[in-house]
C-alpha cells in the first residue's frame, strides 16, 4: 500500500517587534515636540457643524410639523452659536454673511487644554 504524500509543514509563528517607545519619548512619557510629525494628519477630514441651538419635543409634536412652523430652541437671539468639530465644542462664533453665504467669525476658541479636559 501507497503512503499518502506528506503536507506541508505549517509556517511557524514569529514574535512580533516593536519599536522602543523610550527612546522617542522622555522619563515622564510625554513626546518631545520635535519628534511628533503632525503632517500625517494634515489631509484627515473631519465634519464642522455650527449649533444655533437646540431643543426637545414628543414625537406627536415632530409629527404635527409642518411647512412654516417655529422650533423654539434654548438659545437667545445674539446668543454665540457652537462651533463642533466631530461633535466636539472647539469655539463660539457671531453669524456673518459672505458673499451671500452664511459664515461664522470666531470669537472665542476653546484652548486645547480645555479640550483635552472635556474628553476625560
Amino acid at each position: 500500500m501507497a503512503e499518502p504524500p506528506s503536507q506541508p509543514a505549517a509556517p511557524r509563528p514569529e514574535p512580533a517587534t516593536f519599536e522602543d517607545l523610550a527612546k522617542t519619548s522622555p522619563a515622564n512619557g510625554a513626546a518631545r515636540t520635535e519628534d511628533i510629525n503632525l503632517d500625517v494628519l494634515l489631509d484627515v477630514p473631519v465634519t464642522i457643524a455650527m449649533e444655533i441651538g437646540h431643543t426637545k419635543i414628543n414625537i406627536r409634536n415632530l409629527l404635527q410639523l409642518t411647512q412654516g412652523s417655529v422650533v423654539e430652541l434654548d438659545r437667545l437671539a445674539g446668543e454665540p452659536m457652537d462651533v463642533l468639530v466631530n461633535g466636539t465644542l472647539i469655539a463660539h462664533g457671531e453669524v456673518v454673511v459672505v458673499n451671500d453665504k452664511f459664515g461664522i467669525r470666531l470669537t472665542d476658541v476653546i484652548s486645547p487644554a480645555e479640550r483635552v479636559r472635556k474628553l476625560k
